[in-house]
């Protein structure tokens, strides 16, 4: 996998990823569970690796999807000019140098001349033209179309070469660059006419440059890969991906340890600690524990009166303890949150403090904005109605369903009435939060290995393939994400995201609770990771299977 991780379940980031990250740095550790001396296995092609998903695609062009389902296998299939390393520095990739002006106003790329596109044809400066004309086209429904627009021109002087201009100064001009490239020879057509999503590359033939090849895909149960044995980085050892769609936890553990998965990128904490420390399962299996890019929220739909009063909001925070969401649900594996920066990096403001547990307060602040019980029944009312409300969360993951409970008692306790609703996860993505028929979530957010959140939290990013799907709008949060994105010097960044952080930190415009572990588990027989501040899926053409430890038969 090419590309640091977009995205949680959830829009964007629910990429950004992209949101595919924050900074390049992190305090705590990165650690491997039980460690295997595997200094002398022999790299080896063959054998398939089996993946569980408790989320389905939702489309295999990963520029117009926005869940982690979808980019991760969109970061199999597609390549970007630039990539990162394990220490999440931007190396190479299609492009195989560039040159980037002192001013940042000018970058020019070199492409690499021996890749070709999964049918063959050359891959040349020509589709990068047209991936950035296709992202900036209002017609193609992409929730990252701002990074692009930031480009004041570009050409391609020759098939290798990739110039771009800037009217101004960019933090993002290189790193967006890191996008996926669509072949231009394939998907003009449609994007001219603003079908992208009804293209069969969106459906059934997808063409990339990756290190994988699309070979088929049936929605709701698996989706398969094939190693590209003309990879231009090299063929990768795996030989297959089978990403195998279980929308449970539960059930994906039950996979895992009858050896039906190979991979989950998400064990539950509990799991983690207290499930798999048996010998059968350490000799099977190796668990992973490091800081995660994104954090665990409760959001509001900021349309709805009542969470459009900053002091409702704030009540809601100062009534939810997220000690006891930490130790009850993470089993002390996360770190409480005070805003959407990853703790440890530089955009984080470590002077502000997560929101403190204080039902006294909590109720105070209702009582101010006019939420009172009056009639003695428990439950706090306004003009005649009550405070009652509805959390929305997802099929399949334990963890945020624990947390939607542990807020629903904690609410109760201040006199707030929430019912909690699951829903499947395409089904709430598409029916629910893009239709913005929602009262409140609770969900993930990924966070960018660039600290602009633009996307998430700037009033003009309100449109259903968008991703500030709450509703958020801030005049002074706007003014600081343009000049946040303004600079490309980390030094005069870093107060702008401070400041970002304290009036995010100060308005609440959604409850953040947690930044988790990543606690991800890979079948021991599979050698070559190395777990690093960029997790683990970085080199993941590196990943392989000794011949002797080969359970399936693949080309």
């Amino acid at each position: 996998m090419r590309t640091s991780g977009r995205l949680l379940d959830t829009l964007a980031s629910v990429a950004l990823v992209a949101l595919v990250l924050g900074g390049c740095g992190s305090e705590a550790s990165v650690g491997m569970d039980t460690p295997r001396a595997a200094a002398d296995a022999k790299p080896a092609h063959g054998d398939t690796l089996i993946e569980a998903s408790f989320s389905n695609v939702s489309g295999l062009i990963p520029n117009i999807t926005s869940d982690s389902a979808s980019h991760r296998v969109g970061n199999h299939l597609y390549t970007g000019l630039i990539t990162r390393d394990g220490d999440l520095k931007i190396i190479p990739d299609l492009a195989e140098s560039w040159e980037f002006s002192r001013d940042c106003l000018h970058l020019t790329f070199h492409l690499r001349k021996n890749v070709k596109w999964h049918d063959g044809q050359p891959f040349t400066a020509d589709d990068v033209l047209f991936t950035y004309r296709t992202m900036i086209d209002p017609r193609t429904p992409t929730a990252y179309r701002d990074d692009f627009l930031a480009v004041r021109n570009i050409e391609a002087p020759d098939p290798y070469t990739v110039r771009v201009d800037y009217a101004q100064a960019q933090a993002k001009a290189l790193a967006s660059w890191e996008f996926w490239m669509l072949p231009k020879h394939l998907l003009e057509p449609w994007a001219k006419q603003g079908k992208l999503r009804e293209a069969p590359q969106n459906r059934s033939a997808p063409v990339g440059t990756g290190a994988y090849r699309f070979k088929e895909w049936k929605p709701g149960e698996k989706l398969v890969m094939t190693a590209n044995r003309d990879f231009y980085m090299g063929r990768p050892y795996i030989s297959r991906i089978v990403v195998r769609v279980i929308p449970s936890q539960a059930t994906i553990f039950l996979e895992l340890k009858a050896r039906g998965v190979d991979y989950t990128e998400t064990m539950t904490a509990l799991q983690y600690t207290r499930q798999t420390s048996y010998p059968a399962f350490r000799k099977s299996f190796n668990k992973y524990s490091y800081p995660s890019n994104g954090y665990t929220y409760l959001g509001f739909n900021l349309r709805d009166p009542r969470f459009r009063d900053r002091r409702v909001r704030l009540a809601f925070a100062h009534a939810i303890n997220k000690r006891e969401l930490i130790d009850g649900v993470r089993q002390g594996l996360a770190r409480e949150a005070s805003g959407p920066f990853k703790p440890g990096t530089w955009a984080f403001n470590p002077d502000v403090q997560p929101v403190p547990y204080d039902p006294a307060r909590a109720k105070l602040l209702l009582a101010q904005a006019g939420w009172v019980d009056r009639d003695g029944n428990g439950i706090v009312e306004k003009d005649g109605h009550p405070f009652r409300f509805e959390i929305l969360t997802n099929q399949g993951n334990e963890e945020r369903r624990r947390v939607a409970e542990i807020i629903q008692a904690e609410l109760k306790d201040i006199g707030v009435a929430a019912e909690i609703r699951v829903i499947e996860w395409a089904s709430l993505l598409k029916e629910y939060i893009k239709k913005r028929r929602f009262e409140a979530l609770v969900l993930g957010w990924g966070v960018g290995s660039d600290p602009d959140q633009t996307s998430v939290w700037h009033s003009s990013q309100m449109g259903p393939d968008q991703l500030n799907h709450i509703g958020y709008d801030n005049p002074v949060v706007d003014e600081l994400l343009e000049r946040g994105r303004s600079s490309c010097h980390e030094a005069e960044r870093a107060p702008i995201y401070h400041r970002l952080h304290e009036v995010l930190a100060e308005d609440q415009p959604l409850v953040f609770l947690y930044w988790g572990e990543s606690l991800p588990a890979v079948a021991s027989r599979v050698h070559g990771i190395v777990p690093t501040t960029n997790g683990i899926l970085y080199n993941f053409e590196k990943w392989f299977v000794p011949k002797e430890l080969q359970r399936f038969t693949s080309g």
